[in-house]
């Protein structure tokens, strides 16, 4: 059994509670949904802070999934914790997003190349000074293979993440997208990405679309549960 030092936010003391890849909802909840639902004896690791952490197989093979808060701080502390102090190889960020163009409808599931955002994160963290940081390809190339087989449709896209939920210049998401080519936004995958490039891990991000800024169409929280599921298959075929 290999041990880990406890850290503030991860209670287990053992690596060997925690899989090589980690699927990552913003909702602790979710994780919650995910595990009851897909996974077969899944077994709590995390309570702290009712930030739920559960590992089980997935067709006969290990996986677990972690919630990971809102924001880029909070996903921030526990990717680079699962990565630095649990040996975690692979985390995918499974989440929503609100889409910047008329081109994605409701319920689409994009798969991101990499991440713009004018967060401060990478450079307080690390030092890395670029607005720009790339999922890992290899992993988004074994999620489109994976997405394939399954046959679930997947857009590779860039996204914008925000620092920011609520912006007091809501047209400014025109500028983003024509300025930057974000395609949505959400407010996790630079972070993640930059924990990842930091320690020599891998990172992706699978979002579906459950808004619009463009046309003003909303989701309910009943109908994310029920056609998020869809991205969720996608990132469990890569249990270990």
């Amino acid at each position: 059994m290999s041990n880990a030092i406890p850290t503030p936010h991860i209670e287990t003391k053992t690596t060997d509670e925690i899989a090589k890849v980690v699927l990552m909802p913003g909702d602790p909840l979710r994780a919650k949904f995910i595990a009851e639902k897909f996974l077969e004896n899944p077994v709590k690791f995390n309570n702290v802070r009712n930030m739920f952490g559960y590992t089980g197989t997935y067709k006969g093979r290990k996986i677990s999934v972690f919630g990971s808060g809102m924001g880029m701080a909070s996903i921030g502390i526990y990717s680079y914790e699962l990565y630095k102090f649990y040996d975690v190889e692979k985390i995918i960020r499974i989440g929503s997003c609100g889409a910047y163009s008329k081109e994605l409808d409701l319920y689409d599931v994009l798969l991101c190349e990499d991440a713009w955002s004018e967060s401060t994160y990478a450079k307080v963290q690390s030092g890395y000074d670029s607005d720009v940081i790339e999922a890992t390809k290899d992993l988004n190339d074994e999620l489109l293979a994976a997405a394939k087989k399954i046959e679930v449709p997947v857009k590779l896209t860039r996204i914008h993440s925000s620092d920011v939920f609520y912006r007091e210049n809501f047209e400014e998401f025109k500028n983003i997208r024509d300025t930057h080519g974000c395609s949505a936004v959400e407010m996790e995958s630079f972070a993640l990405f930059a924990n990842a490039k930091v320690l020599g891990k891998q990172a992706a991000c699978l979002l579906t679309v459950s808004d619009s800024l463009v046309s003003g169409e909303v989701t309910t929280s009943e109908e994310r549960q029920n056609a998020f599921t869809h991205m969720m298959e996608v990132a469990l075929e890569l249990a270990e």
